[in-house]
């Protein structure tokens, strides 16, 4: 959503950072060039004065005090992170929990916001935690979707109440004040209400959310907002807040191509915190929203943590354990390991969005762009067709053995001899990360991500020497090896 915004930002910090010693001229014009690339991404102009001034003050008045070259530049580059994570909303906020069972949540929005997909994601979001929530279906006036609804919670194994058929028919307030009750005599410790929307804000919409908020007393109200409609969710956001009230934002279409502006609008002008994105259609396509991460993520600098924590959950911590013990005795890489790897990347969702999250993305946006997310099932398909034993020593898959493989895979033999190559360079660059030394072409920013990341890593006792790598006397295929 922020791609736009995001190459124009990078390129403004470019800029500054190419400079020997940055002058007030130059901050002067780097910030003509974020002003303008702010308004161009829809965000509302009140916001952008204050963010533009907020960066001016900060920025000049740490100038002098600052030595020339890099040093400058970073200085500025945090000064606009800290002041782009105020305009998203400061410091996180999670959901209050009622200090008597159950916690009521209440979604409000325009049809048509996501409401009910969003419902659904917040029960599993809560279940998985180890909550008892239930589903209430009080939208009775959009067409089937009570029956949207109770799909969406037995997808996601959350029961659903729904005494009305709804399509028109049914009292949203009874249904509501009920499943409360409802709630409470199963002793479920939260309740989350789906609301009926309209296509535009209206009287007979906010009359019959108040009424509901009025019946239930919810604990939180959460307004549910298309992250695409830009400046509209704004004063949408603001007729709902002065109408029925709400304590927090959830943006949902993460994923679209807009400009992005309500995310950077929306908890600065209605002083509510974004608690929540939904980032696609499926139900795992949600996270809880962290202003300082999608400030870094705006900048260019990926969103590491929480890339991190999707891999901590997707991956099994004994199989973690296991190949970090082989990493530190110096044991290799083999293709058992590489497909418990791929398996377990496969429960992280689309390659492509874990791909944005890595500092630099921006630069690969057309390769990002390209990536066929069916690579990872077929590259499965190939290592399972092997035996374990040609997982654990793939130097002995001769020709003929490698036919096989491509036959049980549905794929060609030219496909099994690509992925046993990568692997071997993968090995290799294994072993070169493991013996302390940064792998030959791997980019600045992966190296110094992968630095970091292994800093807590055993390393083996001794040594480390440094050995030579041997480059091939055939012309082609040492261009071939530079090349990968």
């Amino acid at each position: 959503m922020f791609d736009s915004l995001t190459t124009k930002l990078g390129g403004v910090l470019g800029s500054l950072r190419s400079r020997g010693k940055i002058s007030p001229s130059d901050i002067e014009g780097a910030l003509v060039e974020i002003h303008e690339a702010l308004l161009d991404a829809d965000v509302a102009l009140s916001v952008v004065n204050e963010f533009i001034e907020t960066v001016r003050v900060q920025a000049l008045e740490a100038l002098p005090n600052l030595q020339s070259g890099t040093n400058q530049a970073q200085a500025i580059f945090e000064i606009i992170n800290s002041a782009l994570t105020e305009i998203l909303g400061g410091n996180a906020r999670r959901v209050r929990f009622a200090k008597q069972p159950p916690t009521i949540i209440m979604l409000a929005g325009l049809q048509g916001a996501g409401k009910t997909t969003l419902a659904g994601k917040l029960a599993k979001y809560f279940a998985d935690q180890g909550n008892t929530p239930i589903l209430v279906a009080s939208d009775l006036q959009r067409p089937n979707a009570v029956t949207q609804l109770q799909v969406v919670g037995e997808s996601v194994g959350v029961p659903v109440f729904a005494p009305e058929p709804g399509n028109g028919v049914g009292d949203a307030v009874k249904v509501a004040k009920e499943g409360v009750a409802f709630a409470k005599a199963k002793q479920h410790n939260m309740v989350i209400v789906d609301t009926a929307g309209r296509l535009g804000v209206d009287a007979t919409l906010m009359k019959e959310a108040i009424a509901i908020r009025d019946a239930i007393n919810p604990t939180e109200i959460l307004f549910v907002v298309d992250a695409m409609i830009g400046q509209d969710a704004v004063r949408t956001a603001q007729a709902f807040l002065d109408g029925v009230g709400f304590d927090g934002v959830v943006l949902t279409k993460m994923d679209g191509d807009a400009r992005g502006g309500a995310a950077l609008s929306i908890a600065h002008m209605t002083k509510r915190p974004i608690m929540f994105a939904s980032t696609g259609e499926k139900i795992s396509d949600f996270d809880i929203f962290y202003p300082e991460r999608m400030a870094s993520r705006i900048l260019g600098m990926g969103d590491v943590a929480t890339l991190a924590e999707q891999a901590k959950k997707a991956f099994d911590p004994a199989s973690s354990a296991k190949l970090e013990s082989k990493f530190a005795s110096g044991e290799d890489f083999t293709l058992e390991d590489f497909l418990e790897q791929l398996q377990a990347m496969s429960k992280m969702g689309s390659m492509s969005k874990m791909l944005s999250m890595l500092p630099g993305a921006g630069q690969m946006k057309k390769q990002i762009e390209n990536f066929d997310e069916g690579e990872i099932t077929r590259t499965q398909a190939i290592v399972q067709s092997m035996t374990p034993t040609e997982r654990r020593d793939p130097k002995i898959l001769n020709g003929s053995r490698r036919i096989r493989i491509a036959n049980g895979a549905g794929r060609t033999v030219k496909e099994v001899n690509s992925l046993v190559e990568r692997f071997t360079q993968a090995q290799k660059m294994m072993r070169q990360m493991r013996n302390g030394g940064t792998p030959a072409g791997m980019p600045a920013g992966m190296a110094k991500m992968g630095s970091s990341m292994g800093a807590g890593m055993p390393r083996p006792a001794g040594k480390v020497i440094q050995k030579k790598k041997s480059k091939s006397g055939n012309p082609a295929k040492r261009a071939q090896e530079e090349q990968a």
